[in-house]
């Protein structure tokens, strides 16, 4: 009966009052809502890096918090403020780079009232120290400096940024704060690290596994560059972050995801990101997501789109070179180079447009892969400078317009690793592997990106050159009198000073080539279907790893016999079939 009188009751009422009528059942409301596939994690102080002020009992902060306040009010943190002298403040270091905020569960003080602190987030510890303006310090993307509330008796949870510092100061006069935790909220995607790399080096060992967590910390409700700047789909600095995915975690919806999102908000005949190189680099993009993981549903899907741009390319030659339009752009150190900047763009429409062929073969648009062989025919038909950029000389390489012995005998191997650049020091790399110059591309590894690690640095960086190390400090201290601020006092273009994102995951590189040519897998078929194992080894005595394929792991170990010779051992996934 009562079944009846609810179902009589329904169709009496009104269309919208039926619509919402579900939403009175609290978990139909939270089925109606749209989810996170991130995950929250609490993260206790590694340390007290300053006490500015009157500061008791400080180490409370560092015991594991339970992030509940309680009348009890023992073992609290006190910062003290009389109407002269120095703000009570605090520094605080996580231990590691970060994405998300932090929770703070306070004391009782005498008055029943909230007090306002200032909180400042950092990726270096100077830059939780300063001030809006200061050396480039910024609230873009991310508010990472600001004034706020703190409830008496209560917790909180504030801001969103990448950072590892926090800096807390009680901006009130006369006015006692009691902190009882304070914790990092570290926000993520939950997901194993099924791809890994160990080798004799444990310095390439732990670069590997730095460029994995570079990306790791990116991955959020999309595949972002940066997470404390630059918190977009930038989809050309996908291109490396994708090769470290494939390599690391497999098959992620945050890929296509941020693919499809880049497409359906980019119209031709615009540019995405108002870049060329961008959508030739999803183009790319899609042929590599394709051969690691077969769906050729998902490829279809691009098919309308991706003609369009094919074409759209090819109008863009004049003669037998490029005439792009729209931002002329490689990245941020070659910018100025402009015949540089012209070699790489015809070797970046080579590359593309020779991929829009694999690409409409497989899709059986014979139509557009004859269009685009023609293009790439006239295109090789003219070798331009590479006007000693690094950058282009790598993308000639790859695209076949230079030997790959010629440009890193003349440009990519001269003076190692000085001139290369976290994003495109990937392509530097790949091209040194097509000239058989592992070794040295092994020392610029090492040399480049493990200067990065020497300064206390837990993820990779938006940029870093090699001339700012003499005399410079770590991003993990303080600055001591006389040295440098690597983080403040350096940095040009889009990242000067604090704005520079110290996790940038287009700096990940190394960790998907040193995969592919250390561990030597080589993916040759669609879907992981058939792998080649070449392994390069040169001065180390052993590598091993793991490589996440749609049928399961492929696991390998190569091990330098005493004349100098290899010995490899593979297991892999039945239907994958091994070349060696």
């Amino acid at each position: 009966m009562k079944n009846i009188l609810v179902v009589v009751f329904a169709s009496m009422c009104c269309v919208s009052c039926v619509a919402q009528e579900p939403l009175n059942s609290p978990m139909a409301f939270m089925e109606a809502h749209t989810k996170s596939n991130l995950t929250r994690t609490f993260i206790n102080p590694q340390r007290i890096l300053l006490k500015a002020g009157q500061i008791a009992n400080s180490e409370a902060l560092l015991n594991k918090g339970i992030g509940q306040a309680d009348l009890a009010n023992r073992d609290v943190c006190v910062l003290k403020n009389t109407s002269s002298g120095e703000k009570a403040g605090i520094l605080i270091d996580f231990g590691r780079e970060l994405h998300g905020g932090v929770e703070i569960v306070t004391g009782m003080w005498k008055e029943n009232k909230p007090l306002k602190v200032r909180v400042r987030f950092g990726e270096s510890a100077s830059e939780a120290m300063s001030d809006i303006g200061e050396k480039g310090a910024t609230n873009d993307h991310a508010i990472r400096d600001f004034t706020t509330l703190l409830p008496w008796l209560g917790k909180i949870q504030l801001g969103e940024s990448g950072f590892r510092f926090v800096r807390i100061d009680l901006e009130e006069e006369d006015a006692e704060l009691q902190l009882k935790e304070v914790s990092a909220i570290f926000t993520y995607r939950d997901i194993p690290y099924l791809g890994s790399f160990k080798s004799s080096d444990d310095r390439l060992n732990q670069i590997w596994e730095t460029g994995a967590y570079t990306v790791h910390l990116n991955m959020q409700e999309y595949l972002w560059d940066g997470i404390k700047r630059d918190r977009l789909v930038w989809v050309g600095d996908m291109h490396p972050e994708v090769a470290t995915i494939n390599s690391v975690f497999g098959f992620n919806e945050v890929v296509p995801k941020s693919l499809d999102l880049s497409r359906e908000i980019t119209p031709l005949p615009d540019w995405m990101n108002g870049i060329s190189t961008y959508s030739m680099w999803w183009i790319i993009i899609q042929r590599d997501w394709y051969m690691h993981h077969g769906d050729l549903n998902y490829l279809k899907k691009q098919q309308p789109y991706l003609a369009q741009l094919l074409r759209h390319l090819v109008a863009k030659i004049d003669g037998n070179k490029e005439s792009l339009d729209g931002n002329r752009f490689l990245d941020w150190p070659s910018s100025e180079n402009k015949a540089g900047i012209h070699a790489g763009l015809q070797a970046m429409m080579v590359l593309s447009l020779q991929t829009g062929v694999e690409l409409s073969e497989i899709l059986e648009d014979t139509a557009t892969a004859a269009i685009c062989k023609e293009a790439v025919a006239k295109l090789k038909q003219y070798t331009p400078n590479p006007n000693q950029s690094k950058q282009a000389a790598a993308l000639m390489a790859l695209a076949d317009l230079m030997p790959a012995a010629q440009a890193n005998k003349e440009v990519l191997g001269v003076d190692g690793a000085k001139d290369f650049s976290t994003f495109y020091g990937y392509y530097m790399l790949q091209a040194m592997a097509k000239a058989g110059d592992y070794q040295a591309a092994l020392n610029n590894i090492r040399t480049y990106w493990g200067a990065m690690l020497d300064l206390g640095a837990t993820t990779f960086w938006e940029d870093f050159n090699l001339e700012w190390l003499p005399n410079a400090s770590r991003i993990d201290e303080l600055v001591p009198p006389g040295k440098k601020d690597i983080h403040g006092d350096y940095g040009a273009y889009c990242y000067e000073g604090f704005r520079h994102s110290l996790c940038h995951g287009w700096a990940s590189g190394p960790t998907a080539w040193l995969t592919e040519h250390i561990l030597g897998i080589k993916v040759t078929a669609p879907g992981c279907k058939e792998i080649k194992i070449t392994p390069h080894l040169e001065d180390l005595e052993f590598a091993e790893g793991t490589f996440p394929t749609p049928e399961g792991l492929v696991w390998v170990k190569h091990t330098k016999q005493a004349d100098g010779k290899i010995k490899t051992a593979v297991k892999a996934p039945k239907g994958i079939k091994i070349i060696q």
